[in-house]
């Protein structure tokens, strides 16, 4: 896996075990999301909020873009220590503060809001809506930012009343909502 663009451009970085069960963003999947954002928001200087980080790919990502701070929530204690790792050693520790945690119970006691808010459940999960429901009810997106889900075409949000558009990369789809 490699970062893509800004500050980390072309760094590459490998899963320390090929057990995990993450499910890390395509590059092609990764760069299409990216050029989606920069017309929609300010990646430079903004809050990021990433659930279910997984490798923390896309923190690094949003990091290496200038992200002022990366929020990383993830409950498997390998992948935390491993984003830890990773981000002292691509020297982004400062902006990337990482969670181990359940997302929903993470949510469930935050209150900060976000710029941008990336979530990347497990595909199998039924809890789609009510992670999106969550998010919006605790208000943790600010009035102009914009809440991005990943997911397959097993799930469909396009009658969420903060849907806003559908992106297909793959397999891999993009639902955001403002």
């Amino acid at each position: 896996m490699r970062v893509i663009s800004g500050k980390l451009k072309g760094r590459r970085f490998d899963l320390p075990s090929n057990k995990w069960k993450t499910r890390p963003t395509t590059d092609q999947s990764k760069e299409s999301l990216f050029n989606i954002l920069s017309n929609k928001i300010a990646i430079e200087d903004s809050r990021v909020l990433d659930l279910f980080g997984g490798t923390g790919n896309l923190a690094y990502e949003f990091a290496s873009r200038g992200a002022d701070k990366v929020v990383c929530v993830e409950k498997y204690a390998p992948a935390t220590k491993f984003i830890q790792q990773q981000a002292k050693a691509f020297d982004i520790a400062e902006q990337i503060e990482v969670h181990r945690a359940d997302v929903f119970r993470f949510l469930k006691d935050h209150t900060a809001q976000y710029d941008i808010i990336f979530a990347d459940p497990p595909y199998d999960s039924p809890l789609y809506p009510k992670l999106i429901d969550l998010i919006i009810e605790r208000q943790l997106i600010r009035s102009e930012g914009v809440l991005i889900i990943e997911h397959n075409n097993q799930h469909n949000f396009e009658k969420h009343p903060r849907f806003v558009e559908k992106r297909q990369y793959g397999q891999s789809l993009f639902s955001f909502f403002e």
